[in-house]
């Protein structure tokens, strides 16, 4: 096992750390239950941390909050999923936002497992064609790891929210049940998602591994989707 038994793993949510980083090792990685972001303080700045918290956050895809500003914000906007990966990729590293965290290590691992059909993304647009909100993640088998998401604050309220939504329909659509949202968040917890301790969701992470699923991911030329279709979908289900 790459990171040994997880019974070893300290009681912490950084369990290791490395200098060398490359899309292999961290596909394996998310099928041990563990996902990379580099260290940026202290004596390690620099190498890669490789992290699984003590409480994971998950989002039941059931459980998933369409409060009433979220549904009328919802109707403003359009979604389309892997039409824009790299417009959202570079969006969610913006080094000017808050808590920013994603190198050009990591933007490279993620765009090789784009391109090789692991990693996808949901775009949210103004009724300008302005891309304003989005997300990007993980999948494999019956798992979605959601990396990280973002939303332009002078125009597009809610629209991270929104592309959590659309992501949900995807997700119900390939026989994805386990959306890992690793650490929990207002903003997260207020679209319904909730922590677990970690062996509770390695236990979980290993079910879903072992589920057949599909790839029936929207092909980007035909997905998008008014906010008015999205949440007929997501009400529906």
């Amino acid at each position: 096992m790459l990171f040994g038994p997880p019974s070893e793993w300290p009681d912490q949510d950084l369990i290791g750390y490395s200098d060398e980083f490359d899309p292999g090792t961290a596909l394996m990685a998310y099928r041990c239950g563990v996902f990379p972001m580099p260290l940026q303080n202290g004596i390690f700045h620099g190498e890669m941390g490789w992290w699984s918290p003590m409480e994971r956050a998950r989002l039941p895809l059931d459980e998933v909050r369409i409060t009433r500003s979220l549904r009328k914000s919802a109707k403003r906007f359009t979604t389309t999923v892997d039409t824009a990966f790299l417009g959202v990729l570079d969006a969610c590293a913006d080094p000017s936002r808050p808590g920013a965290w994603i190198d050009e290590r990591i933007k490279t691992a993620f765009t090789v497992l784009h391109h090789v059909g692991h990693v996808h993304s949901v775009e949210t647009w103004d009724p300008s064609g302005r891309l304003v909100g989005g997300l990007y993640g993980l999948h494999l088998n019956g798992m979605f790891a959601g990396e990280s998401m973002f939303h332009d604050p002078h125009h597009g309220r809610d629209a991270s929210k929104v592309a959590l939504l659309r992501l949900s329909v995807e997700l119900r659509r390939v026989g994805v049940d386990l959306l890992d949202v690793q650490w929990l968040t207002p903003h997260l917890e207020s679209m319904g998602a909730h922590a677990v301790p970690r062996m509770s969701y390695l236990q979980l992470l290993d079910e879903e591994l072992g589920r057949q699923h599909n790839n029936a991911w929207s092909r980007p030329e035909s997905s998008r989707m008014s906010g008015t279709e999205l949440l007929s979908m997501v009400e529906d289900d």
